[in-house]
């Protein structure tokens, strides 16, 4: 990628915010998912990192995740796969003995030029692994989740306002949004805080390898700040929401980083 997205933390510096907390981090290989897994544990947590298949990008967030100090895990596997996202989870506990902190960041999105090139099996995917991935390891991680544990979901500005190239990519977005409001409300006399965070533009591995050249160039340019977020700006608002000490009475909240757009409503 020209330029390579700053995903990896750098500037940041933790405050113990989540000290010995275990997190499990779905597309935790690089982006969004990468940025907040070093987020996390450069405020002292152990993170479980789940990927599908880029080996050597899992590899390296873990890296990263070590130099803080913390114990990285890396689980291999399709949690478009229901058993899939039980296992995620039982490993995760298998490995650390405890869950706190659940973010579901995975997400797979193709541009199209009208709705009839979307056939069944893309439709499905797309939900398979944006909504149905998000709610099966949910429910697992519910068992083992304690008071004061936060879910944090991976929307969209799409999911807010819809996208006529990303029609099946923005309806499972917006069933997030959906999905985050009920949890929220199911789980919070269990304690447990729910929230999304739903970004703009975001310069990541996923634009350049789902988008046309042209859209790739100017990818980002149409918000009041003219650019592209990088994941190292969004990664902060994941630990706002994991940490009760920051978010303690936050639930069922969207928080929407859009680069100065204003949204009605």
């Amino acid at each position: 990628m020209a330029p390579e997205p700053r995903d990896e933390m750098r500037a940041y510096t933790g405050r113990d915010l989540l000290r010995d907390q275990v997190a499990l981090v779905t597309g935790g290989d690089s982006g969004i998912g990468r940025a907040v897994c070093v987020a996390f544990a450069k405020e002292g947590a152990d993170v479980v990192v789940a990927y599908l298949c880029e080996d050597d990008d899992a590899e390296h967030t873990a890296a990263l995740v070590r130099e803080e100090g913390r114990r990285a895990v890396t689980v291999r596997g399709d949690l478009g796969d229901a058993a899939h996202c039980v296992d995620v989870v039982d490993r995760t506990v298998a490995e650390f003995g405890r869950l706190d902190v659940l973010v579901n960041n995975i997400a797979t999105q193709e541009p199209v030029d009208a709705p009839e090139d979307i056939d069944d099996e893309r439709w499905l995917r797309t939900f398979e692994v944006n909504v149905h991935s998000f709610f099966r390891v949910t429910r697992a991680a519910l068992a083992h989740l304690p008071r004061g544990g936060a879910i944090i979901n991976t929307g969209s500005v799409n999911g807010l306002r819809g996208n006529k190239s990303l029609i099946d990519y923005s309806a499972a977005k917006g069933a997030v949004n959906a999905l985050t409001y009920s949890l929220a409300q199911a789980l919070v006399d269990r304690g447990i805080r729910v929230n999304c965070v739903a970004p703009g533009p975001v310069w990541t591995p996923l634009i350049p390898a789902t988008m046309p050249p042209g859209k790739v160039e100017t990818f980002g340019g149409q918000v009041p700040m003219g650019r592209a977020a990088d994941p190292d700006e969004i990664a902060p608002s994941y630990v706002f929401f994991a940490a009760e000490t920051l978010s303690s009475y936050y639930t069922g909240e969207v928080l929407a980083p859009l680069g100065g757009e204003t949204l009605p409503g």
